[in-house]
Parts: C-alpha cells; structure tokens; sequence
C-alpha cells in the first residue's frame, strides 16, 4: 500500500543546478534522491520539494515528500536513501505523512539566512558559504533599510523573473541582521518568497550599508516596482533555506 513519507534533508548546494528538476542535467537535489527511491522501490518516484533553490543555494531543512509502495520502516528508509545519495545530501528525518499532506501547498512560512564574510584572511573552509565582501557595511543603515520591507508589500522590483504571471505580493515577517565576529547574518522569514527574492533584498540592503543608496529609497523602490533600480542579485553560495513552518 502505497503512504505518503515526509522527508527532512540537508544540502551543500555548491555543485548543483537546485532543488527541481532541469534539462540536460542530473545534478539536481530532487533528481538524486528520487533516483535513489526509484532504486529503492523499483518504481518512478516523485519527490515534491517545499521550495526551489536556486543553483548554488544551501538547505539545513529542506521539507519534501513522496508516496511510496514500501514495507521498509521509516528508518530503514532513511538508512537506504543515505547510503546511496552523494555525500553532499543527507536525509535528516523520515515520517509517515497523512495523504494529503503536501510539502508545498501546507507551508505556512519560510526561513532564510544570508551570510556574509568582513574578516581580512580568506575564509578557506567556509568559501562555499558565504559571501566575502571588500568592505565592512554600515549595520545601522543595513538596519533601517530592511524595515522598510517588514510587512505586506508587492514586491516585483526584487523578482528577477520579469515574466512572472502570479501575483507578487508577498508578506515578509521579519528581517533579523546580526554579526558575529566576521560574519554579518541577515535571517528573513516570510510566508513565501519570489525568485531570486531574498538574493536581491540582500544585495539592496547592502548598497544601504555601503552608503550607495539611502534607506528611504527602499520606500520607492516597493511603489516602482521596477527590477532594474533594485541592488544586485547577491551570490547564491550565501544564502541556506534554514527551516520551514508547519501547523
């Protein structure tokens, strides 16, 4: 009999095209771990992700789930998928789902965090992760720039995707920037999140902190709409879907 499976997985995202399935390539997270299930089960499996990141994104708790026709327990399952995924992914957690359970279309709400790196030396062992900037930001005015963002707003002029049909109002909860030794985090948690979203609210609330824009300007910004007088798209190697929310 066939049971929906909740899956919990981590990943280092720094050789793969994202989370979803493209063309021409395997070196997808959702196309490895449904070829290890299709090994598993002998049958095709579709594994649908709460979120698409981007190529290069990072996950600490990617949710996803799937049907599966298995009489393994969920332990065996997730002792199965890990012994077989690459050593870049790993399955956290397995548990029976009920059927109408989706991934997707129940999240309530997503945390992202961006990291950036100040110091003077190379950060060697966490290059992967961060991005390294040539100057320290003003943290104040990073600050009272992200405010600008806090609440329901549409924000088209930080979609990269000009062609987006779907509306794109969205509701950012809380924009949290804190620094710990080198290292500036700037953690965003909102009910969804555009393409390339949190990457450009990034890149814009660093121009602040560099003095390259006030922070009012985010006011026009929202009221313009327009891509093209947003910040830079920030490089994805920051960026990690922390967590997702769930009743």
């Amino acid at each position: 009999m066939k049971r929906n499976y909740r899956f919990t997985i981590s990943y280092d995202g720094s050789r793969y095209f994202g989370w979803e399935h493209q063309p021409n390539t395997d070196m997808t997270i959702q196309g490895k771990i449904e070829t290890v299930l299709k090994r598993m089960t002998d049958t095709d499996v579709e594994v649908l992700g709460a979120g698409r990141t981007d190529a290069g994104v990072h996950a600490k708790a990617m949710i996803a789930n799937c049907f599966l026709d298995t009489t393994m327990s969920e332990q065996e399952i997730k002792n199965y998928v890990n012994q077989y995924l690459p050593d870049d992914i790993a399955i956290t957690d397995v548990s029976i789902a009920g059927d109408r359970f989706h991934s997707r279309y129940n999240a309530l709400g997503k945390t992202y965090r961006y990291t950036c790196y100040i110091g003077d030396s190379k950060p060697v062992f966490d290059r992967k992760y961060v991005y390294v900037l040539d100057e320290k930001p003003n943290i104040d005015r990073m600050k009272s720039a992200a405010s600008y963002l806090i609440g329901e707003h549409d924000f088209a002029a930080f979609c990269s995707n000009p062609k987006m049909k779907k509306s794109t109002v969205r509701n950012l909860d809380s924009i949290e920037i804190t620094t710990n030794g080198d290292y500036i985090m700037l953690t965003y948690h909102g009910s969804g999140f555009l393409q390339h979203m949190v990457r450009i609210l990034t890149g814009t609330i660093l121009e602040a902190g560099f003095g390259k824009r006030t922070p009012e300007s985010i006011l026009t910004l929202l009221e313009e709409k327009d891509r093209t007088k947003a910040g830079p798209t920030a490089p994805a190697c920051g960026l990690c879907l922390i967590e997702v929310d769930y009743h």
